[in-house]
């Protein structure tokens, strides 16, 4: 056995312990490699080629519905940050909602930074503002709970080698935004991340009640919400339902966290 295999355990249990963040709420340490001007950066650029590549919805209707959800959740947010502690991470979010036109696709997804797309083909999921705040309170949360960053920090560790996100993109430029877009939840997949993605789907399901919640949308909307996602499953599930947490286990949580999450309710 070579001394660089021997010895690479404690290298990546030392680089775990100098390169840990805490996820707010649950109090679960993340592993965070990526400085936030680097992960911004890589984010606004893949949220932009996203949209010049994509047909933005021209229904006026439904595009101030997301945008007036998304304010909501977004003024939520940078409360809860502040209530946290983190009130020095407000100033990374440069908020931003679309809607793309697109039937098939079920999906919606919260760049770092809050950059946010959601999809014609979720709306009918949605029904309504309560069931869209749902949705952007849960993909808002996986932006404040940094999990693409901690994607993108397991991504670097376990596809290429742990290296700087500057190295990678210097050596390895295609490889890495594809990596970047996976991270962010962006066409994502069932892949080597998945045993993270279902902690991740469960701290946005618990962060997104209380944001939802103080943004004056009943946090109750979000069960039914579920209910009706699943029905939807069968034997290829929305992109939406990937990697989430089985149907009942999602339900016994939500019920769990919404005495919670009904304390910050003030319609």
């Amino acid at each position: 056995m070579s001394k660089r295999i021997k010895y690479l355990p404690v290298f990546l249990a030392v680089v775990f312990l100098i390169s840990c963040a805490t996820v707010p709420i649950t109090g679960r340490q993340q592993l965070s490699l990526i400085p936030q001007s680097q992960l911004l950066g890589m984010s606004f650029d893949g949220y932009n080629q996203v949209l010049s590549e994509s047909k933005l919805s021209q229904d006026p209707e439904k595009v101030q519905m997301i945008r007036a959800v998304g304010a909501r959740i977004a003024a939520s947010a940078e409360a809860f940050l502040r209530d946290n502690g983190m009130e020095g991470d407000i100033a990374n979010y440069d908020w931003e909602f679309n809607l793309i036109e697109d039937d098939e696709m079920v999906n919606a997804w919260c760049m770092p930074g809050g950059k946010v797309a959601f999809y014609t083909g979720i709306l009918p999921v949605c029904e309504d503002a309560a069931g869209v705040a749902v949705v952007m309170g849960h993909e808002v949360a996986h932006a404040i709970a940094n999990h693409g960053g901690e994607r993108m920090s397991q991504g670097l560790m376990a596809q290429l080698g742990g290296v700087a996100l500057d190295v990678a993109l210097a050596e390895k430029p295609e490889e890495t935004r594809q990596l970047a877009m996976l991270a962010y939840g962006v066409g994502a997949q069932v892949g080597v991340l998945l045993p993270y993605s279902r902690t991740h789907e469960s701290e946005g399901d618990h962060i997104g009640l209380i944001l939802m919640a103080r943004a004056g949308y009943d946090p109750r909307a979000a069960v039914p919400f579920w209910e009706r996602m699943n029905q939807m499953g069968g034997a290829r599930p929305p992109e939406f339902l990937s990697t989430h947490p089985n149907p009942e286990t999602r339900v016994e949580q939500l019920h769990e966290w919404m005495p919670e999450a009904l304390q910050y309710y003030n319609p």
